[in-house]
Formats: C-alpha cells, structure tokens, sequence
C-alpha cells in the first residue's frame, strides 16, 4: 500500500518495510558489538515500540533480559508537553546496562523524564535506541546512542506509532500526506 487514510487523515508510503527491517538488524548488530560482555537489560517503551522491540530482540545473538514501562505525552498528532508514567518498572536495574528503546524521539521529553526516573535506581549504565529521531524537534538533554532513521519534524504512523489508536500494525512507515 503506497496511501492509506486513518480517520480524517491521509497518509503516503514513507520508509518501507524491507529498508526498516535492514535498519534493525545494523542496530542489533552495533549494541551486540558496544555491549559485549555485558549484560543487558531493554527497557521497552510502549505502546509505540512494541514492533521496533520484537525485531529488534529477534536480531540480538546474545542473552538479554526485556521489560516493559508505558509512558505518554501525544494527544492525536501533537505532543501534550508532559509525560504521564502509566505503567512502572517491575524489575530491579541496579548495576545493569540499560537500553531504553523508543518508537521515536522527538522533543526528548519522554526520554529526558525515563532517565531521570531510571538513574534514582543506580544503573551501570544507561543508552537509548530509537527507531525514529527528530533531531529539528529535540530540546532534550538525553541524545539517543542507537538511531534507525532521523527524519524530519513531520508527522508519521506504521510500525508500531499510531494516529488515535490506528496505523499501529502496518508494517511500513507513512507519512502525513500535505493537503496542498
């Protein structure tokens, strides 16, 4: 599918399915190498990276443990400017190396308030992966170590992110169509 409409919005085929699987598998590739030796914990964030998170860990050769911490800061197409923990950390981080993995890093909100929240807990280290970073959007302080696609400050839905609950399972990234 080239265009899709979710609710009142169009959207055309931005980064294909088979250009973002190769990304993941480069990324799986360079943790596996910076983190050898090392025990890994990924700390996924949902709901967005739920997708990004499942390729990701079918392409990590090593043994690695996974949770999960449900944050929010969008509202429709727009980002609320705070973030809502929803969902808490259920597992010890002391002394481990932490992988935070995002769907998309935009503002760096929601990165900036997992770090703080992750760091009172004493972790031997902590980096972030993110599938999408917008690098014209960010006024965080946390700069992701792991990125699949930079992309400009538009707005975007398929694997994994959503337009009001819907997009999520396409396998593919589309983009906002502009309505000129």
């Amino acid at each position: 599918m080239n265009k899709i409409q979710l609710h009142d919005k169009h959207f055309q085929i931005y980064i294909p399915s088979h250009e973002i699987l190769a990304k993941v598998k480069e990324l799986a590739q360079k943790i596996e190498t910076d983190f050898e030796g090392k025990e890994i914990l990924f700390l996924s964030i949902l709901n967005g990276s739920f997708m990004f998170t499942s390729d990701l860990m079918k392409n990590i050769n090593k043994q690695v443990e996974i949770s999960f911490i449900k944050v929010s800061s969008y509202s429709g197409t727009t980002t609320t400017g705070r973030v809502d923990e929803l969902i808490g950390l259920a597992t010890t981080i002391t002394d481990k190396h932490i992988i935070v993995v995002e769907d998309i890093v935009d503002t760096g909100i929601t990165i900036d308030k997992v770090i703080t929240l992750l760091s009172a807990s004493n972790p031997a280290s902590i980096s972030v992966c993110t599938f999408l970073y917008k690098p014209s959007a960010f006024k965080g302080n946390n700069v992701p170590a792991y990125v699949g696609f930079e992309i400009p400050n538009k707005f975007v839905v398929g694997y994994g992110l959503d337009y009001d609950q819907l997009g999520r399972n396409l396998e593919s990234l589309y983009e906002l169509k502009s309505t000129n």
